[in-house]
Formats: structure tokens, sequence, C-alpha cells
């Protein structure tokens, strides 16, 4: 059997080929090999790196070690290129049973690394086999599906949560301007969708409700119908299903696109959460916008209900306020801006992680946009079912 010994006098190469790769035996006696890596790890090198490595390969197999040592110490300067041809070495020493250890590794190879084996790692749950003849079966995997969202959907509201708490902690941190150019997009540009719809809403629900109150002389109990419906229930879900269609798909989309071109991942690599740089502006403004679109969808149903009341109920403005002002109590509209807060979350947070679920092409962002717009409609739905629960016992 043949056994590898270092010549003692290597031939002279050309070019990088001699001060990119060393290999010696370990000092410490145990039979294993080091390598030492040296000169700038980049794609200038890629060349160089892997011919040499290529020729190394048959010496190092023939030394029939256990583990070896790649010294990353001597390395100068590495890109995402480099780090591939180190994680080619790995995967290559483990075809042959080798363990490779790396030493010295900088913090921005170490990134790369996490960034790469990321990516390459399958699911720890494993793919679903769906099964078409026993619906058993696909309820099973159903099952396991939901549960594999529950479980990337809580990972990445915890990360949520801990980004915001860093925020209240390190206000300076957060990236204010594109908080506003956020509120300007999902507020200020939708505001007069919010209202028309608000002011429609307002209008039919008071025009229905005439048409029962009117005949039994009751009709000056609809401004306070037309109040209390709006403010409690139908002002702050009415606004989160237009904020949901209108902003979430966008925010989703444009996160989607950033994976697509890979921004994501080059954020990562030089160093930024995108969590804090990307999805926490977006989150910010939709708890800073919803409530006072909230506010405002209430004012434009309340006016409205105010032209049927004036128009058809022969009640004057004063009379119309006055009665609204009477039906409506300060904690309905808190817990109307507290329902907005909740909602805002729910929508900002469900469509960033929907666009940082995107891989592949374009028709993942569509596939990924629409179900930001599903689930949070779906998650805000259930909030506002908790919320009346929880307030009818409360009071």
């Amino acid at each position: 059997m043949k056994r590898w010994v270092p010549d003692p006098h290597p031939p002279e190469a050309s070019g990088r080929m001699q001060r990119l790769l060393a290999l010696r035996r370990d000092t410490t006696g145990t039979g294993n090999l080091r390598l030492s890596v040296s000169g700038p790890l980049d794609r200038d090198a890629f060349t160089d790196f892997h011919a040499e490595w290529l020729a190394l390969l048959p010496d190092i197999e023939a030394a029939h070690p256990e583990r070896i040592a790649i010294d990353l110490a001597p390395v100068s300067t590495a890109d995402s290129v480099g780090a591939l041809l180190l994680m080619q070495m790995e995967t290559d020493l483990g075809q042959r049973s080798i363990a490779a250890d790396f030493l010295h590794a900088s913090g921005d190879i170490e990134a790369m690394f996490s960034l790469l084996r990321e990516q390459a790692a399958p699911s720890r749950m494993g793919p679903v086999q769906t099964h078409a003849g026993n619906p058993l079966v696909r309820v099973g995997d159903a099952g396991v599906r939901a549960l594999q969202e529950f479980v990337v959907l809580m990972t990445f509201f915890g990360e949520m949560i801990a980004a915001l708490a860093d925020a209240v902690r390190h206000p300076r941190s957060v990236r204010w301007g594109d908080v506003l150019g956020s509120v300007q997009r999902a507020g200020l540009e939708g505001l007069p969708i919010v209202g028309l719809i608000s002011f429609l809403l307002g209008l039919i629900i008071a025009f229905m409700s005439s048409l029962q109150l009117k005949p039994l002389g009751a009709g000056v109990y609809v401004a306070a119908l037309v109040g209390i419906s709006v403010v409690k229930e139908l002002g702050p879900i009415m606004t989160a299903i237009v904020v949901a269609g209108r902003s979430g798909s966008a925010f989703a989309a444009e996160i989607g696109t950033m994976k697509v071109n890979e921004e994501v991942d080059a954020l990562v690599i030089m160093g930024f959460d995108p969590m804090k740089f990307i999805a926490l502006p977006k989150i910010l403004a939709a708890v800073i916008v919803l409530p006072l679109l909230t506010l405002y969808a209430d004012l434009f149903a309340i006016l409205g209900g105010l032209v049927v009341g004036v128009l058809g109920l022969d009640l004057t403005a004063q009379t119309y306020i006055h009665q609204t002002l009477q039906g409506i109590r300060v904690t309905d509209i808190s817990t109307s801006l507290l329902k907005a807060v909740v909602f805002a979350v729910l929508i900002a947070g469900i469509s960033c992680q929907r666009g940082f679920l995107v891989t592949g092409a374009a028709e993942a962002v569509g596939r990924q946009t629409t179900s930001a717009v599903v689930s949070s409609l779906f998650l805000v739905i259930i909030a506002d079912s908790v919320f009346a629960i929880a307030l009818h016992y409360i009071r």
C-alpha cells in the first residue's frame, strides 16, 4: 500500500499554486494532516486553487487520515466563491470519510459558511409525500405541513418580537427613513380607497337599518347603530382587510423579489440582519398607520350614515352627531385602536415572513404574496373573534 510522504524538494510551480495550499503532517503525532490555505481566496484564485486541490486529493487519500485540519489564518481576503471552494473541499473529504476542521476562520468566512449551509440543508422534518389514494394519509400530510408552517411562523414572530424590543431599547438603530417611506406608501397613499370604502359602508348600514327602524318610529337610533357597529367592529376589520390586500401584498412581493435577486443573501454576507434591516421598518410603519387609518375610516363611515340620516330620516346633522356621541364610549375607541395595533402586527409580520420564504423564480413571488394576503386575513378574523369573546367577559 502506498504511503504518502511529503516531498522534501517539491518542483517549482508557476503562478500561485505553491502559495495557496501547503500540506504537512500534524505535529501532535495522531497521523492526521494539516493543510494551510494562504493568499486571497476569491474568484480570481479559483482556477489555481481548484487545480492545486485536485492535485493534492490523491496524496491526502493515500495518507488515510481520519481528520484534516484546514488552517485559514493566512487567508488575506475571501468572498462567496472562496467560501464555496472551502465547502467543496469539505464535501470532497467527506466522500472519502475524512473529517475536515476549519481553523482560524474569519468572521466573514463564518457568515458565508452559515448562509451556504443553511441554504443547502434539507428541512429538519423532511419533505411531505402525498398519497392521493388514501384520505387518511392526506389528512396526516396536511397536519404535518400545518405543523411545519406553525413552527416556521412562531420562529419568525419570536425574532420579530426580539427585534421590536431591541428597537425600543435602541431607537437610533431603526432605519426611520424607511419607516417614513413605508408610512407614506401604506398610509397616505391609501387614504382615498379607505375613505371611499368606509363612507359607502356607513351609508349602506344606515340605509338598511333605516328600512327596519323608520316604520317603528325609531329612525333616530340609526346614528347610534352605525357609530357603535363601525367603531367597535367594522372600522378596524375593514381597514385591516384593505391594508392587507394593498400594503401587505406589497411587503411580501418586495421582500420576495429581493430573495429572488439574492439581495437578502448579500445583506447577510455583509453582516446585516434582514429582520432589522428589511422587515422591522415595515412592521413599525404598519403599527403607526393602521390605528390612524382606523380613526379615519370611522369618521368617513359616520359621515356616510349622516348623509342617510339627513336625507332619508329627516334628522338634523346636530341630532345625528349627538346621537352618535351618546352611543360611543371612550372604551370602544380604545379597544378599536388596540385591535388595529394587533392587526397591524399580524398583517405586516405574516407578509414579511411569506416574503422571506420565497425561493426559486418569479412564480414563487406571486404564490407567497397570495399566501400572505390569505393568511393575514385569516389571522385577523381569528384575532377579532378572540377580542370579541375576551372583551365580552372583561366587561
